[in-house]
């Protein structure tokens, strides 16, 4: 049996948001552990395909700018494409 006051609490940004580019609104959500300094980014397109940065962020708004800048420089539908998306096992 674990306890749960154990477990280090989510922190979510209020740099948070939904987007709209090239006409596709993506969810960025920006979370840090209570324990940890360093931000997570992941932003969710709409097929509910999740793409999470391998790298961590100082800041929130270091985060904010790189989910924008890279959806706006690869475009929305390249963005999705999936490429980059390592799918689940069955």
């Amino acid at each position: 049996m674990t306890d749960d006051d154990d477990e280090p609490n989510i922190v979510t940004s209020s740099k948070s948001q939904s987007v709209l580019i090239d006409g596709v609104r993506f969810s960025i959500e920006i979370y840090r552990l209570e324990t940890d300094s360093a931000w997570t980014l992941e932003v969710v397109d709409p097929e509910k395909t999740s793409h999470v940065w391998d790298e961590q962020f100082a800041s929130d708004s270091d985060a904010c700018d790189a989910a924008i800048k890279a959806i706006e420089s690869e475009g929305a539908v390249a963005f999705m494409r999936g490429d980059n998306v390592i799918p689940f096992r069955s």
